[in-house]
This record gives C-alpha cells, structure tokens and sequence, in this order.
C-alpha cells in the first residue's frame, strides 16, 4: 500500500513537472513569435528553454516497429559515417560506408530515396551548398556534386586528390568550394566555372598529418586538425592569395621552433603566428595529455565562428577527450618581411573546455555537433549520445567565458543504439537530433513533452 502510494506520488510529480515545461514551452513560443526584448532577457529565456526541454530529449519510433523489429534489421549500407542536414531542414542525407547515400525526411523519419553507389568506396562527408545542390567526398579520391530535383546521376565529379577525401566545405565568401584529405592538401575548386573536361583547382595549403579542415561561416578563418595534435588556424582567410602567402610555410619547423621556445622560462608562447597582413598563421597546441602526440580526429566550427570542437584521440586508442578552444582575434601583431627574424610573442591559452568520453568503438572517428545556436554539443557516447553545455543554465558561450579552462557540462545522456554511435547532427531548424551509428542505424530525437 505504501509503495503504491509512493509510485502515484512520484507520477504525479513527475506529471506536474510535464505540464509546467509544456506551459513554459508554450509561453516561450508565443513570446519569440510577438518579438522577444533584446539583451539579458532574451538570452536567459533562451537558455531557460533549452535547459527545460532538452534534458526531455528521447527517440523517436518508427510508426509501428517496435525497437526490437528495428533494431534486427539488416542494413546493407554499412556504417553511417555523416550526417547533414540541408540547410531549410527539409532533407537529412546521410553518408554510408558501402558507397551510398541515404535520403530522409526529418519530420516523418522516412527513407526516401537511396543512392546506391554514389562513390566507388566508402562515402565520409556530405555537404549542402543551398537548398537543393549538395557535395560527397569518398575514400575513391573523388568529390561528386549532385541536385536533388535529379538524382540519377552526379552534375560533375571532381578528381585532384591522391587519396582519401574527408572534409568538404564551401566558402560563400569567394564562391568557391574547398575540400581536404589524407593526402594532406587543402584544395579549392570554382565550380561555377565547369568546363567539359573537368574542374579546375588550386592547392592553397598542405601539411603533414591533415585529418580535417573546416570555415567558420562568415568565411574569415580556417581551422585545420592534424594527427599531431595541434590546430591550424588561418586568420584573416583570403582564399585568393593564400597559395602565394603560405608557400613557404612548414608546421614541422614551426612545431620544431614551439618546442625549442618551451624550453626556455622566461617565454610562455602557447601558439605562433606567421605574421603576415593576410592569411596570418596560428598553431594551437594548449591540450596535450601526454608527451606524445594525440590524433585530432574530428572537428567542428562555432555557428557563430566563436570556437572550435574537436575529439582528441591517444595514439593506443585508450582515451578520448573533446576539447573547446575559443577562435577569437588577439590583437593583430605587426607584420615581417620576409626572411626577417620572427620575435616570440605571448598570448592567452585558447582551450576553454574539455571533458572525457568514452572508450568504445577504437579505430573510428566520432563526429561531434553544435545546436544551431552554439548553446549545446552533441557528442557520440558509446552505444549513445551525450547533450554537453558550457554550464548548467545552458549559457551562451560569451556569457560564460571561463578565465581557465573547465569541464563541459552533462545536461543529459542516451543510450539507444545496439552499436557505436559515429555521427551525429542538430537540425537546423526543428528541435531535433539525430545519430548514426557503426551498423548502419539512424536515430531520431525529439522533447517528449
């Protein structure tokens, strides 16, 4: 009798809770579509909706297929290694280990369409250009652009690499689209200017060790990750002439001279600049566990271009970390002519956050996320997904910069896949996530409110 009464207790508070979120939703909805007042206000109502509702955050099933009917189901595609959503929300496309791509509608969680052999190998990246037109990258060192009002056959295929091609991004600044892969060349192509006989490139960067390389949205850095443990950021960008001003830069000797700087007491050089007006050149290297190198296996950009999000990786494999490092602009040094003498200066560290995850799946890169507003990340867990946030309120990152760097946030955990999670993606414009996972299931989430 007295549990009984005990489990009607915890229902009904467990239902009180529900409907107050459900009226605060409410409430919240209807003040952002009258205007919501600009400064303090309006980001703590934010924050105060996004710490209510996706902490609520659960799977959604397929119409009519238990977990266990989906969870048996052969998936001939093989491992999911990307997720993108275009950018109006209405397509999720995602890239498949066994050559194909897969096409869903976001809001009835439905196939729609199946590109079977996209590539001759396995597809790692996809990337929407606008609403209709998008680009796949492929261990066959190719990059295909396709439209989706004819998906039959690519528009063009794109070949410069030597081998595998992980990363593209497209810089609507200079209208051209950029690609990067293990071969450890950044490319760009002007894919308004195909001809019969191919696509022209450019090689405007190339380094040892490259595993990916992203733009921040509004096109004025470049991030770059390497199996060194170190970022590359590009301040400044300008894709026209930074093939010219980064000719003779090598990081190897940078990272060399870095070392050779440490040693000495009186410096506290946390990053370099190759001090030039344009495309000026910063190595990141504040995280380092050990002595020895980690693997910077994934990367991802601020919406707002305010920080990056990687996943650290020991060589054995034995520990994972994903890292905050805040992108922001020092104030600009003065330039050097060439061949004149670099003065060590000093900054501030760049890593802001960091947290440990876990151990499962070794061999596989996981593909972290930012919500639309840059509030939460979502991180592949395991056999889940992990909600990350700088604090507990769900802050804005400019609200709650920290003076040293803390731990990120666990606002709520998952664990729905029967495999390693390898990717996973916000929506940009429901509230929505969704995963993928190393046998080829995807996952949908949404507020159970």
């Amino acid at each position: 009798m007295a549990k009984s009464s005990l489990r009607q207790a915890k229902d009904t508070n467990g239902s009180s809770e529900a409907v107050e979120t459900h009226k605060f939703c409410l409430d919240w909805l209807k003040k952002r579509e009258l205007g919501l007042r600009p400064g303090c206000e309006a980001s703590r109502a934010q924050s105060d909706f996004i710490g209510r509702v996706y902490p609520t955050l659960q799977r959604r099933n397929w119409p009519g297929a238990p977990i266990v009917e989906e969870s048996m189901r052969p998936h001939t595609h093989g491992a999911v290694f990307n997720l993108e959503f275009s950018p109006d929300g209405k397509v999720l496309a995602a890239a498949c280990e066994h050559t194909d791509v897969l096409l869903y509608d976001p809001l009835t969680t439905r196939q729609f369409h199946k590109m079977e052999r996209a590539h001759l190998d396995c597809v790692n990246c996809i990337r929407f250009l606008d609403a209709r037109m998008f680009a796949t990258c492929s261990d066959d060192c190719s990059v295909s652009l396709w439209d989706l009002r004819n998906l039959r056959q690519s528009i063009c295929q794109l070949k410069g690499h030597t081998n595998w091609v992980k990363n593209i991004e497209y810089s609507r600044k200079s209208g051209l689209l950029l690609t990067s892969g293990f071969d450890g060349r950044v490319l760009t192509w002007d894919i308004n200017k195909y001809m019969e006989d191919g696509c022209s490139h450019e090689r405007v960067f190339h380094t040892h060790g490259l595993m990916r390389t992203r733009l921040t949205p509004d096109g004025s850095k470049m991030v770059m990750s390497t199996a060194m443990g170190y970022l590359i950021v590009i301040h400044d960008l300008d894709l026209s002439t930074m093939s010219e001003d980064l000719k003779f830069f090598n990081a190897a000797n940078y990272m060399r001279w870095y070392h050779i700087e440490q040693m000495n007491p009186e410096q506290d050089t946390d990053s370099l600049y190759f001090r030039l007006p344009k495309n000026r050149v910063e190595i990141v290297t504040d995280f380092v566990p050990t002595e020895n190198y980690w693997y910077i296996t994934s990367l991802q950009v601020h919406p707002q271009g305010w920080c990056s999000l990687s996943r650290y990786t020991s060589p054995d494999d034995d520990s994972e970390w994903t890292c905050v490092h805040d992108l922001q602009d020092y104030p600009k040094p003065k330039p050097f002519k060439h061949g004149q003498k670099m003065p060590p200066h000093q900054t501030r560290p760049r890593l802001t956050h960091f947290i440990e995850e876990a151990n499962v799946g070794r061999g596989f890169i996981k593909e972290l996320c930012f919500s639309d507003d840059g509030r939460l990340v979502c991180s592949p867990f395991g056999f889940g997904v992990r909600l990350l946030a700088f604090d507990p309120k769900c802050s804005e990152l400019c609200d709650c910069h920290p003076d040293t760097p803390v731990q990120l946030y666990e606002v709520k955990t998952e664990m729905t896949h029967a495999d390693t999670v390898l990717t996973t993606k916000f929506s940009p414009i429901h509230c929505m996530l969704v995963s993928g996972c190393l046998s080829g299931k995807i996952f949908f989430y949404q507020p159970a409110l």
